[in-house]
């Protein structure tokens, strides 16, 4: 099996609805994503010839990724007002609502998810939310 690994990092809020403790109120983060790719042969013929995937293909697609997460902040739907909303709206912030809870664990699933239908042959894919925690999502094949 061969394995390449890459990562990219974006900066971005965050808060968990209905949670008691600290992470209920709104704070950021810089988030690392790390994914791993991985195919039990290497491409056979061509340009690509020897490799798993091209390097510059998938760092390409992990900061895309990245980048469409970078300076926002990420909500749950239905976790804020309509009020709050309207108000963000009006002063121009970056909002991105998820369809989940905005936890390490849900971002490693939902870009392995996004990565998977891109086309890259994922194998895992680990969220730090920082230097020293994490979550890893991989699917069992």
């Amino acid at each position: 099996m061969y394995i390449l690994k890459t990562s990219a990092e974006f900066d971005s809020a965050h808060f968990l609805a209905g949670y008691k403790g600290k992470c209920a109120n709104i704070h950021g983060h810089r988030w690392k994503i790390e994914v791993c790719v991985a195919e039990e042969a290497l491409i056979a013929e061509g340009e690509k010839r020897g490799m798993v995937i091209d390097f510059g293909d998938l760092k390409r697609e992990v900061r895309t990724l990245a980048d469409s997460f970078d300076h926002a902040l990420i909500y749950e739907t239905g976790s804020l007002k309509a009020a709050t909303l309207a108000a963000l709206r009006d002063e121009d912030f970056r909002l991105i609502e998820v369809s989940y809870r905005p936890t390490a664990e849900n971002f490693a699933r939902d870009f392995y998810e996004v990565l998977t239908q891109r086309g890259l042959p994922v194998k895992s894919v680990t969220v730090y939310e920082t230097p020293e925690n994490c979550a890893i999502y991989e699917e069992e094949k």
